[in-house]
Formats: C-alpha cells, sequence, structure tokens
C-alpha cells in the first residue's frame, strides 16, 4: 500500500521548512536532489521531476518523437493514464491482452507490431514486472524503444537491479496511492542524454535552462508543457524516498502473513510472478474459480470491511474492455471490446487483489489473513 500510511512529522518538518524559507516554487534545490537521489535509488544516469504518472509518459514519449498517426503499444490491464498520454500526442494505442503475470503477453505483442509502431509501454502492473527479458528481446528484434510504466512498482526488482533500469525510458508515479506519494507528481529516469535534455526541456515549456542567462531571456529550440512540480513536493519525495526501504520491509513481511495463511486453499491461483522478478508485494492476487465466486467474494470481503485494489474494486478504469469511450473512433463499440479482450477478462475478472499495509502491524494483518480464509472456506474454496 502507499507511501501516505507513513506520513508524519518528518513530511511536515519538511514542509514547514519552505515555507519559513519562503522556497516555494519550481526548480529549486530540493528538486533537484530529488532527481539525484531518485536516479542513484534506480540505478540510472538521469531523471527528470514532472507533475504526475501521465504527464511522465506523454514527455517520455515525446522525448522518442511519437507524433499524430504513429502506433504505441500497450497492455489491456492498466490504468487508462496509459492510453489516456498516447492519444494526447494524436497517435493510436494498439492494445495487446494480457497473460497470467497480469501484464503483457510477448507472444501477443509480436504479433500486433508494423511499420507504424514507435514505442513499446509494457505497465508492470500492481507491484509485478513483465516478462522483462522476452519483451526486451521482441523489442530489440525490431528496433523500437520501450517505455516502462513502472507507475504501480517502484521498490520492485528484475534480476539485481532495480525495475525500470533496463528500458530506454521508464515512468513513474506518486500520487496518492503510490508507494511513495507526493501528493501528485511523477518522475522519467533514463540513461539517454538525449533523451534526458528533450525530456527536461518539454516539461518547463522548451526551456534550455542555459546558465549564462536569465530565465526571461532563456533559449529554446523545442515547444512544451508546464509539467514542474513545486519544492514542496520534492521535499515530500525527498522524506517517502528515506522510507522506502521501511515499506518494503513491512510489505513483504504482510503480505507473507496473508498467504501462508490461505495457500492451503485448494481452488485459488496466486498470480503468476516471472521468476527473475522481486515483487513490490503491495497487493495478494489470487484467481478462483469464477467470475460468479468472484464477486460473491468481494462482496463478503466488503461486509468484513477488507477492501480490494482495482480488482476488482475499480477495474472499470484499469482494464481496457470498459473504455468504448475512448476506443469508438477506432470502430470497437462495447461488444466488440469484450470480444477484442475476452482472453484478458478471463483472468481479470475472477481475480481478487487484497492490498498490503505498509504499516507495522503485523497482529491486524493476521486477523485479515484470518477472514480472508474464512470467507473462502464458506465459498467452498478449500
Amino acid at each position: 500500500m502507499p507511501g501516505y500510511e507513513l506520513i508524519d512529522k518528518k513530511e511536515k518538518k519538511a514542509i514547514n521548512e519552505i515555507f519559513e524559507k519562503q522556497e516555494l516554487f519550481y526548480n529549486g534545490k530540493r528538486v533537484k536532489e530529488f532527481e539525484n537521489r531518485f536516479s542513484k535509488y534506480i540505478g540510472t544516469k538521469y531523471s527528470v521531476a514532472v507533475s504526475s504518472g501521465t504527464a511522465a509518459i506523454k514527455t517520455a514519449l515525446i522525448s522518442l518523437g511519437v507524433q499524430r498517426g504513429d502506433e504505441v503499444i500497450t497492455q489491456s490491464f492498466t490504468f487508462i493514464a496509459t492510453v489516456e498520454a498516447i492519444m494526447d500526442i494524436g497517435a493510436k494505442p494498439i492494445i495487446v491482452n494480457i497473460n497470467e503475470t497480469l501484464n503483457m503477453c510477448p507472444n501477443e505483442l509480436q504479433q500486433k507490431i508494423t511499420k507504424k509502431t514507435k514505442a513499446i509501454i509494457p505497465v508492470h502492473m500492481l507491484g509485478v514486472s513483465a516478462q522483462v527479458d522476452k519483451i526486451m528481446k521482441i523489442a530489440k528484434k525490431n528496433k523500437i524503444p520501450i517505455v516502462d510504466d513502472n507507475c504501480e512498482a517502484l521498490g520492485a526488482k528484475w534480476g539485481k537491479k532495480r525495475l525500470g533500469y533496463h528500458a530506454d525510458i521508464c515512468t513513474w508515479s506518486f500520487d496518492n496511492g503510490k508507494t511513495i506519494t507526493t501528493g501528485e507528481g511523477g518522475m522519467i529516469t533514463t540513461n539517454n542524454k538525449r533523451i534526458y535534455q528533450t525530456c527536461r526541456e518539454y516539461k518547463d515549456h522548451g526551456h534550455q535552462n542555459n546558465p549564462n542567462l536569465p530565465r526571461g531571456l532563456d533559449t529554446h529550440k523545442i515547444y512544451g508543457f508546464n509539467y514542474r512540480i513545486t519544492e514542496i513536493q520534492a521535499a515530500l519525495g525527498l522524506t517517502q524516498l528515506k522510507k522506502l526501504n521501511i515499506i518494503l520491509k513491512n510489505n513483504k513481511k504482510n503480505y507473507n502473513i496473508i498467504q501462508r495463511k490461505i495457500k492451503i486453499l485448494k481452488k485459488i491461483q496466486f498470480r503468476k510472478i516471472p521468476k527473475k522478478c522481486s515483487p513490490l508485494y503491495d497487493c495478494l492476487i489470487f484467481k478462483v474459480p469464477s467470475k460468479k465466486i468472484a464477486s460473491k467474494f468481494s462482496g463478503l470481503l466488503k461486509s468484513k470491511k477488507i477492501i480490494t485494489k482495482n480488482l476488482p474494486s475499480a477495474i472499470n478504469w484499469h482494464f481496457a474492455k470498459h473504455w468504448d469511450h475512448i476506443f469508438l473512433k477506432f470502430g470497437y463499440n462495447k461488444k466488440k471490446l469484450s470480444k477484442k479482450f475476452f482472453k484478458s477478462s478471463e483472468i481479470l475478472e475472477r481475480c481478487i487483489a487484497i492490498p498490503i499495509s505498509s504499516k507495522n502491524q503485523f497482529e491486524i494483518t493476521k486477523k485479515t489473513a484470518d477472514k480472508i480464509f474464512n470467507i473462502a472456506k464458506s465459498l467452498n474454496l478449500n
């Protein structure tokens, strides 16, 4: 679960200091420090702080030269912002189904590539990586850059590296539901200097920030937008970043408490996690035998005041099957979308996603695990 759970006097102190020094605005020392520390954590050369994860994805695509009429491939299970960012620059989103990882299906990805494909956006949903090696191999073979949407998996690893290190460019979100939060905010990471410079300029109206000129006389090569963050957001980010290891540690402990309790249930199936992935452990996902049982399970969880995360509670905003308002212009109504994403539906509509608390409340987690287990037994899933 998100970093807001651990907000305390440290964040308040960091914000109060800004007001005392009247250093409220953008492009200040805290923003630069946040970018530098984030790069160090991920292991990349460059970071660019932006106003949201959505802004990060759009800016990343701009930096790669994606434009109107191009195609960008992403997956059916993602927050709607991934597709909105593609649409906002005039490109066409090409959506592939997911597999048992709940992430992009590499086999279908290969089938969707055309001469118009200018980028691939794998989304590492709910703390677990996509099949990075397979997707990278396909991208490299076709000479297509990868934009990782890692907004929901900060802290996860692929092999020995932080997830996001392997992509040409990676995007992150710090909204109130993410691993660490700045209220609203995002980040772009890359090892490519040209991409970095384009992102830095685009998110600041095209400013090149020439150190030898006052801002009012600054130079520019491209147009841009205002996707900057303030010193307040950066101060929150710096404070939360220091808590990230605690968040990851508590996530894993609480995750394991619930998983150990329910793994003996014969009729549930845990989400498939790729062997090289060390997940975020912020969400425990399992699949039940049918959509009908999933609906009953969710209702019983709600009656016990146990929430779900995205599945099924917010599936309309996280599954392309429900976005006919976007895809009508491409000839897809609700009926056609249901047919197109049947494979994804068969998986997602049988899933239950239990959010994991970042707080050190292991006794409360044990009680939650007991409730989940008893609900499963009442539905004859043992």
